[in-house]
Parts: structure tokens; sequence; C-alpha cells
């Protein structure tokens, strides 16, 4: 299996996925957490239980997905490991796969995300620190995003339900959409969030379903190049740097003599 095909197959897949997460009128299928007594408890609003969760909704279908296309399905071993699914073909050809929740702020935005460290494993492409495979053995980097939307108005996180009162429990997420993306295309050349080491995402929705970020016409190999050896301005110091050689895409490209 190359590239092409594998992205190919989880685009069909993913393009079901809404059926497995929400009801017809686009409501999320979960509720709430149930103890043994049979009291529901609402869902947090916080960004990373519903992602958790979502993942876990989407693992059944993922592994699904695999066995349909012949491929071993491998979870990471650990929480802070990358990729969050590791698909490997008969021919030994793996496929890392992370799993990426975010919100709407508006109709064409999304509060962002995060692709992964541009540290670490990523520039050490042989060590199997806090990854599942040394990052340079995989094919292909892949993203399996999920867009959502908040629920209107607040959700009470104190009230307890019971099982009879299921239907009338406000779903704290709605209106799905999922995508397949390579993650290069969906990258940006600023970090994801504060001070950590993290690659960023575009925000613009339309930009995310169609890969369209501004490595995705500069090919992969750059996205490589730009990230392995962006520095922040902690990391210019610490390697005795007045300043760090670049730190965005324009000035990258005329540091490194590329620019029109």
């Amino acid at each position: 299996m190359n590239k092409e095909t594998f992205l190919t197959a989880l685009r069909t897949e993913v393009a079901t996925f809404n059926t497995a997460v929400s009801t017809q009128n686009g409501d999320w299928i979960i509720k709430g957490f149930i103890d043994v007594a049979r009291n529901i408890y609402t869902i947090s609003m916080d960004t990373k239980v519903i992602s958790k969760i979502m993942e876990l909704l989407l693992f059944p279908e993922l592994a699904r997905f695999a066995q349909q296309n012949g491929l071993k399905m491998v979870l990471a071993g650990q929480q802070n490991f990358y990729p969050d699914i590791s698909f490997v073909d008969g021919e030994g050809h793996r496929f890392a796969l992370d799993i990426k929740s975010t919100y709407r702020v508006d109709d064409a935005h999304v509060n962002g995300m995060t692709l992964g460290a541009f540290t670490g494993y990523f520039r050490e492409r042989q060590t199997t620190k806090n990854i599942s495979f040394p990052y340079g053995s995989y094919l292909g980097h892949y993203v399996l995003g999920v867009i959502y939307s908040k629920a209107a108005g607040e959700v009470d996180e104190r009230r307890k339900y019971r099982l009879d009162d299921l239907e009338n429990i406000t779903s704290v997420v709605n209106h799905f959409e999922f995508f397949a993306q390579e993650k290069y295309c969906i990258a940006i050349d600023r970090p994801g969030s504060g001070n950590t080491k993290n690659i960023g995402s575009v925000t613009e929705i339309a930009k995310l379903l169609n890969g369209c970020g501004p490595f995705a016409s500069l090919g992969e190999s750059v996205f490589d190049d730009y990230w392995m050896f962006y520095l922040t301005a902690d990391m210019a110091r610490a390697a005795e740097l007045p300043r760090p050689p670049y730190k965005n895409l324009k000035s990258y490209l005329k540091y490194k003599g590329l620019a029109k």
C-alpha cells in the first residue's frame, strides 16, 4: 500500500463517521457518564475530555478500517506517545495517524490544533523515545480531524440525571465534520500553543477540509526541513545564537535562498 492508496481508503472510511458518533439531528450520541446506581452525570465542556471520549468512539471504526484493508493496528503505548495509531500493511509499510479535535469559533474558523512535536522524535528520526516506531520509518503521517460545535447555552455539570431522563440531556457538542489529511498539508509555520514545542495548524475550516495550509504547495520535504531546524528564542539562546535564523515561512524561504 502506498501513501495515496492509504489516504484514499482512510477518507472513504472517515466519510461514514458522522453516523457512528451523532444522532440524526447532529447531536453527539454521548450524553454523560453513568455510575452503578444508574445515575448519569453530564460531560464537561473541557476539550481534553471531549477529545478523549471521541477517540474511544472512533477506535472501533478504525479497527474495522484496518481489518477491511489488511492492516495491523498498533495503539500508542503511552498517553504522550506519537502517533495515536500506527497502521502497518502486509509489506511492513507504516502509516502514522493522530486523532485531533477542535471546536468552531465561527462559521469559517476553528480554535486550532497542535500537530505533534517539532523536537525529539521529529528531529531524531531513528529514536523510539515517545513514539511507537521511529518517525523516519513511517511512509506517511496523517491527521484524522474532528470539527464540532459547542452546545448553545450553559450545561449544568452538577446536575444528576436518571436513565429515564436520557432524551432530555443536552449533548455538550454537536454538528461534526471529519477530515483526513497529510499532516504537512494543514500545518502552519508557527508553534501551536504558548511555549510548547508543537506544530500549529491552520484555523480556517476550508483549508483544513481541503488540505490547503502554507506547506501544501511546497511539499513535505520543505515542511520537514523548516520544522527540523526551527528555533524558538529560547532555543536560539541555548545554541548561543543572537536570534533564530528564521521565524516564519517568508523569512525561511529568504534564508534558504528559495524566495522568488
